[in-house]
């Protein structure tokens, strides 16, 4: 007798369980999430990461070989095109050079008039304007006005470039001998090179406008325009992609070399259209579809879109300002193993409804 009563205590506890669930089920059907079709601009964009560099820099070496008498710069300084950076013993080559205009006179003297003389002539001319040279190449000047990024070498030492690590650097990055005696950069002229999918960069041409957010800098925005797009593709993890250079038009204050931005270039803009949420438009078969709710009812409808946005999608025909669009439903899993669909249909085990 006991027995039996607990039987029918636990199925009256299952029926009312399924009739609770149920009601649940019934009430989900009755709720349905929806969007509204608006009037307004759509916006598409394409974007890429990088890092900031200049778009001129040099690195410098002494034209003569020789020993390092002084280094009048350090890294981070600023300076003007045609100041000293750095001078090397010039001894031997003003000596090299007194020897070489010595010859130059005595050739001059003894003239041209035969093809002996000629032929000497040249010789120490040539000579003379190589030792020239030669004396010039002990001193390094900057060729244009910038910031010194590294300084590869130490007095006392080679003329050659040598490992940052007996020098100084503007970055935190490690210099290495590949580089100039000293690095210099226009500061001024910043570029970004990003790396765009062959699907993006195929919207892309050089002399479009780009906009650049740094990730050190949040608020800070610059503008910027594509002055080249590689021909060239660089593929990694079997994803395509091309190298696109954008140069700063105006570079905010704040900005430094070797920061990470990200760069963004409008692809597409579409002013006073219909726009709905990009994620109620559906596209399989070749066909794009929304859902809209008429009457009560979900009818899947086919449009025609235009500039396809992140966030919004133009609609050409098919949907009116102020439609009600029921998106695409996403199911979660309960931990008893139902699934439950927002926005109509009952829980089924397993999955199914």
């Amino acid at each position: 007798m006991t027995n039996g009563a607990l039987g029918v205590l636990l199925l009256g506890g299952l029926a009312l369980a399924y009739a609770q669930l149920g009601t649940g089920g019934a009430a989900g059907r009755t709720s349905v999430r929806t969007v509204t079709a608006t009037r307004g601009a759509v916006v598409a964009a394409v974007s890429a990461s990088g890092a900031i560099e200049s778009s001129r820099s040099r690195s410098l070496n002494f034209a003569t070989s020789g020993t390092v008498e002084k280094i009048y710069v350090k890294a981070g300084d600023t300076v003007s095109k045609g100041d000293i950076l750095a001078k090397v013993d010039d001894d031997a080559a003003r000596d090299s050079l007194s020897a070489a205009q010595a010859s130059y006179q005595s050739a001059q003297d003894d003239g041209t008039s035969t093809a002996q003389l000629h032929a000497a002539y040249v010789k120490a001319r040539n000579g003379y304007r190589e030792a020239e040279r030669a004396v010039q190449g002990t001193v390094l000047r900057a060729p244009f006005s910038g910031t010194v990024t590294a300084v590869n070498g130490s007095v006392g030492g080679s003329s050659s470039a040598q490992s940052s690590q007996s020098g100084q650097t503007a970055q935190a990055s490690t210099q290495t001998a590949s580089g100039g005696f000293i690095d210099l950069a226009d500061t001024g002229k910043l570029q970004l090179v990003g790396s765009f999918t062959e699907s993006d960069v195929a919207g892309l041409k050089v002399g479009e406008q780009a906009t650049v957010t740094f990730d050190a800098l949040p608020g800070v925005t610059a503008t910027g325009k594509i002055t080249q797009i590689d021909p060239t593709a660089a593929t990694s993890d079997n994803v395509v992609q091309y190298p696109v250079t954008i140069s700063f038009t105006k570079v905010p204050a704040r900005v430094r070399l070797g920061q990470t931005a990200t760069v963004e270039v409008e692809t597409g803009r579409a002013e006073n259209v219909i726009a709905v949420p990009s994620t109620a438009v559906s596209t399989a078969g070749g066909q794009t579809t929304v859902t809209l709710l008429r009457g009560g009812q979900q009818v899947r409808t086919p449009v025609e879109v235009g500039v396809k946005g992140t966030s919004l999608t133009e609609i050409k025909s098919g949907v009116q300002e102020g439609d009600q669009l029921v998106p695409p439903a996403t199911s979660t899993t309960g931990g008893n193993g139902f699934r439950f669909f927002p926005g109509g249909g009952g829980p089924g085990p397993g999955g199914g409804r």
